[in-house]
């Protein structure tokens, strides 16, 4: 079988690392190529599999450019797969790698939804975006609340989206070192507007001799470590940047947690179930879905930094129920959301297609 896995990702997320975490579990008599409009996230994903080679194409800048629109269809017939799998690492994202696949006689296109749905205020955009989603041979978000969220933001049928959750590979990885001497509160991520890191810091304040460590950057890195200052935590506040393993510093966290205003299924909480870790997350998207409330973690509402920090403070306060939390975690994601468990479910997918 030739499969063709896309992402016009400008910058190497989550959603790129499942990617290439699918890549890396699928059968190996699957004949992959890479399709990106950015080298070094598309190395990064191809890297995930031995013999899987990179395609490189022009970024669309615009619904007016063509050359890079043209590109894209020829470089579809050129490969000509027998499955075209998109990654949207936002729901606006990978119509031009989309609509190339549908213009390609054979090809069986499914349009994986990575993220909660963006709504766009453009009626054009929101036009080809329910047009090409009809269109596809399968459409699959990576959560059953998220899979509804994408029904109704885009227009589409219920129960027409179906849910495959996000996996990630269960290996062990060498630890580094804790980054604090008290209790450690960590999340990874990238810093931007929608992850809520602000929440995050605001909840420290209640969290007397807790350390928060940030393993990630982006956009929002210089308003954090200001907020920071203001609310008088600075020296609580560690921000690592972008490192390539995150995951080597979960060993270092006492909790993890996660912040979001919105979500579909983060990886990153899979991430630090398989670490064993206890999760306190926001209760947004699908990721209830992964967090049982008090079996494996707490879930609060969003934006509400008080309730953060009050379970903070529970799980820091019970080495034992820390324990028996984390221990619940990891064996849920081990049934659950393994890379394993996540190519398996896209296998069957592909078959179901095919025939």
């Amino acid at each position: 079988m030739k499969l063709v896995a896309y992402s016009d990702a400008t910058s190497f997320g989550g959603a790129e690392q499942v990617l290439a975490n699918l890549l890396e579990a699928l059968d190996p008599a699957y004949e992959i190529r890479v399709l990106a409009v950015d080298q070094a996230v598309g190395e990064a994903i191809a890297s995930a599999r031995n013999g899987t080679k990179l395609h490189l194409l022009p970024r669309v800048k615009s619904k007016w450019d063509a050359g890079p629109m043209l590109r894209h269809v020829r470089s579809v017939r050129a490969l000509r797969p027998d499955i075209f799998h998109a990654s949207l690492w936002t729901s606006t994202r990978g119509q031009y790698g989309v609509g190339a696949a549908l213009l390609t006689p054979g090809v069986r296109t499914v349009v994986v939804e990575q993220a909660a749905p963006l709504p766009s205020r453009s009626p054009v955009q929101r036009f080809f975006k329910r047009a090409l989603s009809r269109l596809a041979s399968a459409h699959v978000s990576v959560g059953e609340a998220s899979a509804r969220a994408v029904e109704e933001a885009v227009g589409l049928p219920r129960g027409s989206v179906r849910t495959i959750y996000n996996g990630a590979p269960d290996r062990p990885l060498e630890p580094l070192p804790r980054l604090a001497e008290g209790p450690v509160i960590g999340s990874l991520g990238r810093l931007s507007p929608e992850k809520g890191y602000d929440l995050a810091v605001q909840a420290l304040v209640e969290v007397p001799g807790a350390t928060l460590v940030l393993v990630g950057d982006g956009p929002e890195r210089t308003r954090l470590e200001r907020l920071a200052a203001e609310l008088g935590v600075a020296g609580r506040v560690r921000v690592v940047g972008w490192v390539e393993e995150p995951r080597r510093y979960l060993a270092g966290f006492d909790v993890f947690l996660l912040a979001s205003r919105t979500e579909g299924f983060p990886l990153a909480i899979v991430e630090a179930m398989l670490a064993g870790l206890p999760v306190v997350a926001t209760e947004v998207g699908s990721v209830a879905e992964a967090v049982q409330e008090e079996t494996t973690g707490y879930l609060v509402p969003a934006e509400d930094p008080d309730a953060l920090a009050g379970r903070l403070r529970d799980v820091l306060a019970d080495p034992e129920l820390a324990r028996r939390l984390g221990e619940a975690g990891r064996v849920r994601a081990l049934q659950h959301f393994t890379s394993a468990a996540m190519a398996s479910s896209f296998e069957r997918l592909y078959r179901e297609l095919l025939s």
